[in-house]
């Protein structure tokens, strides 16, 4: 049930194609931490710097995940918002990206299906670098208006 001031995101009616959004992040120490507490992941890919730099990235990567997560969260909170639930996903990792950088993410609404209360939404980040280091789509289910 909404909360009295809860606001629900766009719903299939109002979202039109073309929408788009950038969102900023920037991966610090205390999210690492977290991530690797909570799924209990120890890979030292991610955190230690002496094994990484035995590797070819040379030095600790953000895991994956992390950078999905920050990708789920941004249709969560902006295209379509609050109440819409991924369905799909389609992503390419083409790079790492390292701890401290800023990640910067394209969101834009490609199709809108109003039969199926679907749309796709395109994905393009970037590092630092403006390197492409994920792309790819998402197919969500926008919330529903009563």
């Amino acid at each position: 049930m909404l909360q009295k001031n809860s606001k629900i995101g766009l719903t299939i009616d109002e979202i039109t194609i073309g929408e788009k959004i950038q969102i900023t992040e920037k991966i610090e120490d205390k999210d690492l931490l977290l991530y690797l507490g909570l799924t209990n992941d120890s890979n030292p890919l991610y955190i230690q710097h002496d094994y990484a730099a035995t590797t070819p990235f040379k030095k600790p990567i953000v895991p994956t995940i992390m950078l999905n997560g920050i990708i789920t969260s941004a249709v969560s909170k902006y295209i379509p918002g609050p109440g819409a639930r991924i369905i799909e996903q389609h992503l390419k990792y083409l790079g790492p990206l390292y701890h401290y950088e800023l990640f910067d993410t394209f969101l834009e609404v490609t199709e809108v299906n109003k039969e199926n209360n679907t749309i796709t939404v395109a994905v393009h980040s970037y590092d630092e670098q403006k390197k492409l280091v994920i792309e790819g789509n998402l197919t969500v289910t926008p919330p529903l208006s009563y």
